[in-house]
């Protein structure tokens, strides 16, 4: 299982040139953080760290797929044209409020399958909500990071290499444990095959 689990990595996907992407996977039994610098091209960064890593599949937190109305040839008035059933069923935003990053995660997806590596969504705050229920205050406030951290290392396969500086380290260890636990077959996946699934 160990092997199979250092093969993907988990990824919070933020605005391009924020500097708010980051990544997490295991290297030498110990699982790592990387940011993408303030500035760079994030698209390029992670595509160069998944390449470089040698990451076989990654977990996104970003939409992958637009609501099944835009696919479907006979659409109505009733038809969902902003959420997916796997964002209502997790009050996930809608792909088509954050288009423009919805845009870049499918790019970025069918540009990554070209080399063969695999693209899966999740939704870290999902996966909060399954395990740390007793925490309150989860990306509101920073000084309670070091706390959900503790409490996340208690549940890892692996040690962190370092703690988490900031919520979007801390949503990529959470990307890389849905992936772990996918692979572990305990994950819950959610929504409409066809339309597009999101795994917690």
């Amino acid at each position: 299982m160990q092997e199979k689990t250092q093969q993907h990595m988990g990824v919070d996907y933020g605005a391009r040139q924020s500097g708010t992407t980051a990544a997490a996977m295991v290297l030498q039994g110990q699982l790592h953080i990387w940011q993408s610098p303030a500035g760079q091209d994030a698209d390029h960064w992670l595509q160069d760290l998944v390449l470089e890593l040698q990451a076989k599949v990654i977990y996104l937190d970003a939409p992958l797929t637009l609501p099944k109305v835009y696919s479907q040839t006979a659409s109505t008035t009733t038809s969902d044209y902003f959420y997916r059933e796997a964002d209502r069923s997790l009050q996930a935003m809608s792909p088509m409020f954050i288009g423009g990053l919805t845009a870049r995660a499918m790019r970025l997806r069918a540009q990554l399958a070209e080399k063969g590596v695999a693209v899966l969504e999740t939704y870290p705050s999902a996966l909060i909500r399954v395990l740390l229920t007793e925490l309150q205050g989860y990306k509101k406030d920073l000084t309670l990071l070091p706390v959900y951290a503790e409490a996340l290392q208690g549940l890892l396969p692996f040690k962190l290499q370092e703690y988490p500086q900031n919520w979007h380290q801390f949503d990529a260890l959470l990307a890389w444990f849905s992936g772990y636990r996918h692979g572990a077959g305990l994950s819950v996946l959610y929504g409409d095959a066809r339309e597009g699934r999101i795994i917690v």
